[in-house]
């Protein structure tokens, strides 16, 4: 009971770069737990609706971020990183927006041309 108090007195900015730890941890199960369950992701390249379906493309991907700033304002949390998709690393912008203690959505904007030129390289 203990943990689960600690978990709802987290501020937005404490949740999102828990969960970017987590996610760089490659500890999934852990992200898992910041996120909501009807949670949105908007993004270059596409979309996701849920969790789970979010999570199960992280879980293939295991992007890396390398965190340059954070700025929060309320329930708002803007992460500016370098994210390592394998074989490309890209700059990138992510605006999370947490409620309840969770993530509730975010979306990430970054140039895609460096991925795009990799993927038409395979």
């Amino acid at each position: 009971m203990k943990n689960e108090m600690v978990e709802l007195t987290r501020n937005s900015k404490e949740v999102v770069l828990a969960f970017i730890d987590a996610m760089n941890k490659e500890d999934f199960a852990i992200a898992r737990k910041y996120l909501a369950t009807d949670m949105t992701f908007k993004g270059v390249l596409g979309a996701r609706d849920g969790a789970e379906a979010y999570m199960n493309d992280m879980e293939k991907m295991k992007f890396k971020y390398d965190l340059k700033k954070t700025i929060a304002e309320g329930d708002d949390v803007c992460l500016f990183y370098d994210i390592d998709m394998g074989r490309v690393t890209v700059f990138g912008c992510g605006w999370y927006q947490v409620k309840g203690g969770k993530i509730s959505s975010f979306r990430v904007i970054f140039d895609p041309r460096l991925v795009l030129e990799q993927s038409n390289k395979n």
